[in-house]
């Protein structure tokens, strides 16, 4: 035979081995059926192959798989499973949708295999929360509220009853990066913590990180609650709402361009205050917030979007102390499709906190707040089905207002004041790699570098051997220290620097679909910094930015945990260890005054704190009866050692318990659904008391009782438990057009516990006698909402 004939013979048959073998990629979004919104962390799974991905936050995926035929099994939480037989011969973009699940009793909805791919998957410390599973939780007055609900999760508590924020493994609220559609909130609470700032009708997805945190967040040490909006419908106009005690809400959303834009606008207020001036009370107190969405589909590589949120909250007492509080965002993003393969989104955000006080009887106003201005690019590279990269940059400019007094009018003796304004400015870069090793080992890596730069303009106090707190020997107390000069600083001139390396790792093994094991550890850097003198957020917060005195918060945490999957899913367990340490930990000495203190140095030591615990959650997925058993065995310290061998430090430099630490967390989640008409929910929540410092004696000084505090957090208020029940009623439950209705029944702490959010220590007038008082809150509330939509 000719050899040229043989050596074509041999190129064509190679050619055709390597077409043969030769890798191909499907991709494209998924979305509801009917509301058209993209879906975030759909998983997609291939049985032939055994290889499966999930969506992005904006509901793309990509897989590179051999040409040839196969099944797609596509599942997520709270819509039905989908599947579908493909022939793949080329690169080709497939968008999926897909429905709801139906709210019949008889329907068995498939979740083995989303549960394989998330038991492999290297994420751990991570709870996510659907808001269907939201909206079916009993809560105060009937309104459905976010933040109540992921406090029934393991590792979060409350800082009290009525109190805003959460604590995620024993770290402070002010150590948790809140993002609503990528913008930082600074303060999640409407109301004081009654209610929190989340519409839930105009909420999408959310996702708590306590652990393993991915090194595209940065800027806490706790946690990450991370919220994205809905995008709003562009196929049809629908509208949503509900009306309850003392607040109500309305959501309207509808194509601009049908099938290319759409637009989402949500509002929400309370008048529980009107109820008050019928009863020709003085004192009222109310919130509203508003939430936007614009959406453009420019073509089919190409996405903008334009959010926004705008929030008040208004109390004011007896006309002599009026508060003015909120937050407020605006976010245009820019979504780019490069290839089948690379994904990139834009963003330039702007964030605003506001606070205000109007003080009659001093006869002065006060505002404060921060802003923000936050520019990132984020890239998401589908390398291959076992590796995957996310990159990016960041850069944010912080401008500080810690207060400014103005008189309220010239009688007063009021002296206008502007507390030195304070910016600064924090780039930032990031590389996530998360790659599948083998068939059960999965590992998550990356590492995200983090800059600082404190900015003048501003007049820099200089303090002999640089300490702003000086000891004295004599009464055996820190004192502020006098400064012996100022630096000043020009307009965007450094006046300190820092950067830190923050490495992130994760890896998951498991031993078969059911079980598995998962490690992981992550550093985090914080350069902002909350003044308050409690334990939760309140509008009377002050941040600051790192500097030569504030150094910047500095964690490492470790986390083990074991995963199960029960009778086919039926059931999971989840039971994970960590441990956290923490340096230049703030902390006050004894008599600090935080308000209207232009010079904070001058009351705050630097300290360190660690927290570790064991979390156990058990869910039940499928059935009538439906939810989890929560439990959380923790420990959270800190400590404050003296500078030098002369000096105590704070509680005589020895480990105490933060106002944070509960050593019991214990929730119980439930719900039942009779029939199609009724369904019902119950919580059960029972944590050990809130640290706390009592008098341990009294001296009398000038005819007046003071008195005498021990060391410090050494006391605990009464263990907080409550039960919470709730009700819903679907008069037409197969109605699926036109005007359809519900009505939620609640009952808020159904036994009529009083929980201690406070006591006081005081001398009763006629006996003389020192007695405790106990302030609480809340006892029983009911509550009745309706809510409808069309």
């Amino acid at each position: 035979m000719n050899i040229k004939i043989v050596i074509t013979l041999f190129i064509i048959m190679f050619i055709n081995t390597i077409h043969s073998q030769e890798k191909i990629t499907i991709s494209g979004t998924i979305k509801d059926i009917n509301s058209t919104e993209t879906l975030i962390g759909v998983n997609i799974y291939i049985p032939q192959l055994k290889i499966g991905t999930s969506t992005n936050t904006y509901g793309f995926y990509s897989l590179t798989i051999p040409s040839g035929n196969y099944t797609m099994q596509i599942s997520s939480l709270g819509y039905q499973y989908f599947e579908e037989n493909i022939s793949l011969s080329e690169s080709i973009k497939k968008d999926f949708n897909l429905i709801e699940e139906s709210q019949t009793l008889e329907e068995v909805i498939i979740t083995e295999n989303r549960k394989k791919i998330d038991i492999k998957k290297p994420e751990m410390s991570i709870n996510k929360l659907s808001i269907q599973a939201i909206k079916q939780m009993p809560v105060v007055l009937g309104e459905v509220d976010i933040i109540k609900s992921i406090l029934q999760l393991p590792g979060v508590t409350s800082a009290g009853e009525g109190q805003s924020g959460f604590n995620v493994r024993g770290g402070s609220a002010s150590q948790n990066l809140v993002l609503l559609d990528e913008a930082t909130i600074y303060n999640t609470s409407h109301l004081f913590g009654f209610f929190s700032i989340f519409n839930s009708d105009a909420i999408k997805d959310l996702k708590l990180y306590k652990g393993g945190i991915p090194a595209r967040f940065g800027g806490r040490l706790s946690s990450v609650l991370d919220i994205y909006q809905k995008e709003g419908n562009k196929e049809q106009f629908k509208f949503s709402g509900g009306i309850g005690i003392i607040s109500s809400r309305l959501m309207a959303e509808g194509p601009i361009e049908k099938g290319k834009s759409s637009f989402l606008i949500a509002g929400r207020g309370s008048y529980g205050h009107l109820f008050l001036k019928l009863a020709n009370n003085k004192n009222s107190a109310y919130f509203y917030d508003l939430n936007t969405k614009l959406n453009y589909e420019l073509n089919e590589n190409n996405n903008l979007f334009l959010s926004g949120y705008f929030g008040r909250d208004f109390f004011n007492f007896n006309g002599g102390f009026a508060n003015t509080y909120g937050n407020s965002f605006v976010n245009v993003r820019w979504n780019h499709l490069f290839s089948d393969k690379i994904f990139s989104n834009l963003s330039l955000i702007y964030s605003d906190y506001y606070y205000g006080l109007k003080l009659d009887f001093f006869g002065f106003n006060w505002n404060s707040g921060i802003k923000n201005f936050n520019l990132k690019y984020d890239l998401k590279h589908y390398l291959s089905n076992s590796t995957k990269l996310t990159y990016g940059i960041n850069a944010q400019y912080y401008n500080f207002n810690p207060g400014k007094i103005e008189p309220i009018d010239n009688s007063s003796g009021i002296v206008e004041q502007q507390l030195d304004k304070k910016y600064a400015f924090e780039p930032s870069a990031y590389l996530d790699i998360e790659q599948k090793v083998t068939t059960n080992l999965s590992i998550n890596y990356g590492l995200r570098y983090s800059m600082f730069y404190r900015l003048g303009e501003q007049n820099v106090n200089v303090y002999q051997n640089n300490q702003a707190v000086i000891y004295n020997d004599e009464f055996e107390i820190y004192e502020n220290a006098t400064p012996i000069g100022t630096k000043y600083y020009g307009k965007n001139k450094t006046i300190a620097s820092f950067g830190n390396f923050e490495p992130r790792v994760a890896m998951a093994y498991s031993l078969n679909d059911k079980n598995s094991f998962k490690v992981s550890y992550n550093r985090m850097a914080q350069y902002l910094h909350l003044i308050s003198n409690t334990s939760s957020p309140t509008p009377l917060d002050i941040w600051s930015p790192s500097d030569d005195f504030f150094k910047p918060q500095i964690l490492d945490q470790y986390a083990l945990g074991f995963f199960r999957n029960i009778r086919n899913d039926s059931y999971s367990l989840e039971i994970e260890a960590f441990f956290k340490k923490a340096k230049n930990i703030v902390n006050y000495i004894d008599g600090a005054e935080l308000v209207a203190n232009n010079d904070l140095e001058q009351i705050i030591l630097n300290g360190k704190a660690r927290s570790y615990g064991l979390e156990m959650l058990l869910r039940k997925n499928e059935g009538r009866l439906s939810g989890w058993i929560s439990y959380t065995l923790s420990r959270s310290e800190q400590q404050t050692p003296g500078r030098n061998a002369n000096e105590p430090g704070i509680n005589d430099g020895k480990w105490y318990k933060t106002g944070f630490d509960k050593l019991h967390n214990l929730s119980v989640t439930a719900t039942y659904k009779q029939s199609d008409k009724w369904s019902f929910g119950s919580i059960f929540s029972l944590q050990s008391g809130q640290p706390i410092t009592f008098p341990d004696g009294q001296y009398e000084y000038g005819g007046i009782i003071v008195p005498s505090f021990g060391l410090r957090n050494e006391n605990r208020l009464p263990a907080y438990h409550h039960l919470d029940i709730s009700a819903t009623y679907t008069p037409k439950p197969k109605k699926q057009k036109g005007w359809q209705g519900e009505w939620v029944f609640s009952v808020y702490n159904i036994y009529n516990r009083l929980n201690a959010a406070s006591i006081n220590f005081r001398q009763n007038a006629d006996t003389g006698t020192n007695e405790a008082v106990k302030f609480s809150i809340f006892g029983i509330v009911p509550g009745v909402t309706y809510n409808f939509k069309f």
